[in-house]
């Protein structure tokens, strides 16, 4: 594999936002009988599209950005170790039916893919312009969000 650019981080990020997208279709499935949680899950999941409508926007602006490297390989290197993700890589939707046994268990896991999205949106704005970077800082703001309605649901059901 060749250096990771910016627009290659945003291909990652994209594809991040596909699998939260997801999880949080398959949550909202697989709670329908709770109608807080199940809307609370459908809510992510639509506001997860609209992070990858943002983020098609995003790469536009830094297609032609580059890296600039203190040592060859730096950048790749870190950005290839924040994304490799096992939490991404196991959530398909037969290892969502085998983990998410519980609604404590689905707000776990949505909680953590928050955490994952403000830590790679952060690491993000330090390669992209300052118009991008206004962007980005959104999107950690509305990552926080997203984290603090699913910390809420947690305890309001005691979890």
């Amino acid at each position: 594999m060749g250096i990771l650019q910016p627009s290659d981080i945003i291909d990652i990020g994209i594809e991040k936002e596909k699998k939260r997208r997801d999880f949080y279709a398959l949550a909202a499935g697989r709670f329908k009988g709770d109608a807080d949680l199940a809307a609370l899950f459908g809510r992510l999941r639509d506001w997860e599209e609209e992070h990858i409508e943002k983020f098609g926007k995003i790469r536009e602006s830094v297609k032609s950005a580059t890296y600039a490297e203190s040592f060859p390989g730096e950048a790749e290197a870190y950005m290839q170790a924040l994304v490799d993700s096992e939490l991404y890589d196991e959530m398909t939707p037969d290892r969502f039916a085998a983990l998410v046994d519980s609604p404590g268990t689905a707000l776990d896991l949505g909680i953590r893919f928050e955490k994952d999205a403000i830590l790679f949106f952060s690491e993000l704005s330090r390669f992209v312009n300052p118009k991008t970077k206004e962007v980005t800082a959104k999107l950690i703001r509305e990552e926080q969000e997203h984290m603090v309605h699913l910390m809420k649901m947690k305890k309001e059901m005691g979890l």
